[in-house]
């Protein structure tokens, strides 16, 4: 059941809300903080208090941290001292008060032993972006990517990514992380999404920006929930979370008794220095591995981490020149080494591999390939398939070996699901140790997890209004915009309607637009059918931004494009009118396109329409008594053409009953 909205206030309210929140972030601090234990307990600063923070403006900020009970501890910015004493179990907190945007600030924490002192700080408006993949996206791998690093510099841009990370019960730490400022050594790493949403921003509304990142790619929406908000019994959920929990901890005491695995650090790499690519190194002490294979089918079940593969090739003086290496495909990310030389690298789920081998690296006789492989959840390794596996040289193809060196560089157990599928995992490590923070808004990039069966899609409209309502809780801001984005458009176009678990999911989406302050960016129009993860970052940016000047910022402006409103049934003809039309109606295509109608028999085919004013005037000559439209109802729907003048595409919709 969707949890009762909390007392909303009115969207455009900026500074009352602010107001009316002074002592809701500290309240949360206080009940976030009780999980330490007061022995033998050290000074600690939360790690989002770091050098180059954003701190947002206009509100009340806690600072908060661990030391031995009883410690005295100042907090001090700007000349303002704030006192604080750890409590018995070794918690502390101290209020900053409001301040308007500006900086740079000097924070310093001190002990009579300790100082923790951040420089830089700005307060400004801090967004937290969260979802899956295509939120964790990186500007390096987005669209234009080398002229947008090189042209990158903001320094009042700041973002945060807080690591992959997962507990079975709340934590009130992070496990790492640190603010970057906005330049062309950084920017490449940052959520492209989240980038190019805050450099909107910036543009218009003059104030620093502070992304914090806390996404994780392949993530299901119950993941980000916590076990309140679970549409499961939450008495069910936490005896399965506790029984995953006894299946991890055996798994792991098997790793660590028998398969040598460090658990900690990766000890094949010292700084960038990859140790375990040494051709000279002795590998007879590892474990043996075929490939390729999925390594948890070969002893190593519920293994996720950094794994690595050593294998041997002998080669003639003429194979031995310039070559091309073939690697399948490999599950989720790998580094290639060839006699200790890099060849390359890919940063990107279950792709064929293919390096090219410089001359001068292979030799006459002996020569060792290292492949580093990160597996991020669930299976893992070099995975079969019908991509070569071999080494293409002058004088032939070379079949690499069948049979490997394996080795655990640093692991976590994985068994059974994901963590990023299973219900609170990733709330409890990655939101719950943020939730203290305040923040203006919400961008949220999920769903295509979602999206594999009816039954999930449609559940998922319950499950998003529970996460936007129950975050707002959770963070004290029971009016915080937050903004989504549709899924775009995937997969090949079919040449006729029918069903789309896609379609389902998006409408399940824009469901939430029922809640106030929530606004969506429609991307059927920018998606690639062959390629989940769509390079077009800024326009997603772009649109995002837009609803977040008028539901944040209270720009009178066009932020969406256009959405239905009702329809009437005139006769043949389906009339059906539209909300945010803005200057009028538009078609991109000289036909418009993407509208399909059926009659009671919900056979639907694709349908003439036209525009008329602020409508679209639907028929068809097979269906002379229409029931019902749909738009854009399509995993990939090519032929949608309709737009308002803004140039936003309207969102998909269907008129019938809603059932799955």
């Amino acid at each position: 059941m969707i949890h009762p909205v909390p007392t909303l206030v009115k969207p455009h309210s900026r500074y009352s809300v602010f107001i009316m929140y002074h002592l809701v972030p500290l309240l949360v601090a206080l009940s976030l903080l009780g999980s330490y234990h007061s022995d033998d307990v050290t000074f600690s600063v939360s790690r989002l208090f770091t050098d180059g923070a954003v701190l947002q403006r206009d509100m009340p900020v806690p600072v908060w941290g661990t030391a031995a009970p009883g410690t005295h501890v100042t907090v001090a910015l700007d000349g303002v001292s704030h006192p604080a004493v750890a409590d018995s179990d070794g918690s502390w907190h101290a209020v900053l008060g409001t301040r308007s945007a500006g900086g740079p600030y000097v924070l310093t924490v001190s002990t009579p032993d300790t100082m923790h002192q951040a420089q830089d700080l700005w307060f400004g408006d801090v967004w937290v972006a969260s979802g899956q993949s295509n939120m964790e996206w990186p500007v390096h791998a987005s669209m234009d990517a080398a002229s947008e690093i090189r042209a990158a510099s903001d320094p009042k841009l700041r973002h945060y990514k807080v690591p992959r990370t997962w507990a079975h019960q709340p934590s009130a730490t992070l496990a790492g992380g640190e603010w970057h400022v906005t330049d062309s050594t950084t920017v490449g790493a940052f959520s492209a999404v989240g980038y190019y949403f805050a450099r909107e921003l910036r543009e218009t509304q003059e104030v620093p920006i502070g992304i914090l990142n806390t996404s994780w790619g392949g993530s299901r929406i119950e993941a980000w929930l916590d076990i309140h908000a679970q549409m499961e019994d939450s008495a069910a959920v936490a005896a399965a979370m506790t029984a995953r929990e006894v299946r991890n901890d055996s798994l792991a005491q098997l790793f660590e008794a028998s398969r040598n695995a460090p658990g900690t650090a990766d000890p094949g790499m010292d700084g960038e220095v990859a140790i375990w690519a040494d051709p000279e190194m002795d590998d007879t002490d590892w474990a043996d591995m075929p490939a390729p294979a999925l390594f948890e089918a070969h002893g190593f079940e519920g293994l996720s981490g950094y794994v690595w593969y050593r294998g041997k090739l002998t080669l003639s003086e003429a194979q031995a020149s310039a070559a091309t290496l073939k690697l399948s495909m490999i599950d989720d990310r790998d580094q290639t080494w060839v006699n200790g030389t890099l060849v390359g690298s890919t940063d990107r789920f279950r792709l064929p591999r293919t390096y090219e081998i410089a001359e001068g690296v292979l030799q006459a006789g002996e020569n060792t390939i290292v492949i580093r492989v990160r597996d991020t959840g669930g299976n893992g390794g070099i995975t079969e398939s019908d991509h070569p596996f071999h080494l293409e040289t002058t004088d032939g193809v070379m079949a690499l070996p069948s049979m490997w060196k394996f080795r655990v560089g640093e692991y976590f157990v994985d068994a059974g699901d994901a963590p990023n599928h299973m219900p609170t995992l990733l709330y409890n490590k990655m939101v719950h140790p943020i939730l203290a923070y305040p923040v203006t808004g919400f961008i949220w990039y999920q769903g295509e997890s979602n999206a594999s069966n009816p039954t999930d899609a449609y559940q998922y409209r319950e499950q998003f209004q529970n996460l936007i309502l129950r975050w707002r809780e959770l963070f004290g801001r029971a009016d915080a915009p937050l903004l989504f984005v549709s899924l775009a458009n995937f997969r090949q176009a079919l040449p006729d309607p029918a069903p789309s678990m896609w379609a389902l999911l998006r409408e399940s989406q824009s469901a939430a637009l029922s809640l106030p302050n929530v606004g969506q960016a429609v991307t059927i129009d920018i998606g690639e059918a062959n390629d989940i993860h769509p390079r077009n970052k800024q326009e997603v940016g772009r649109r995002l931004a837009l609803a977040a000047r008028h539901l944040a910022y209270g720009e009178d402006l066009v932020y969406s494009g256009p959405t239905y409103a009702s329809h009437t049934i005139e006769g043949s003809e389906v009339h059906i009118a539209f909300n945010h039309v803005g200057a009028g109606l538009e078609s991109s295509t000289d036909t418009l396109g993407g509208f399909a109608i059926a009659a009671a028999d919900s056979v639907f085919v694709w349908a003439d329409a036209r525009i008329k004013g602020a409508t679209v005037v639907v028929s068809s000559a097979a269906v002379p008594a229409p029931v019902a439209v749909r738009y854009a109802w399509a995993d990939n729907p090519v032929t949608a053409s309709l737009y308002n003048a803004d140039g936003l595409p309207a969102a998909p919709f269907r008129t019938d009953d809603g059932s799955h």
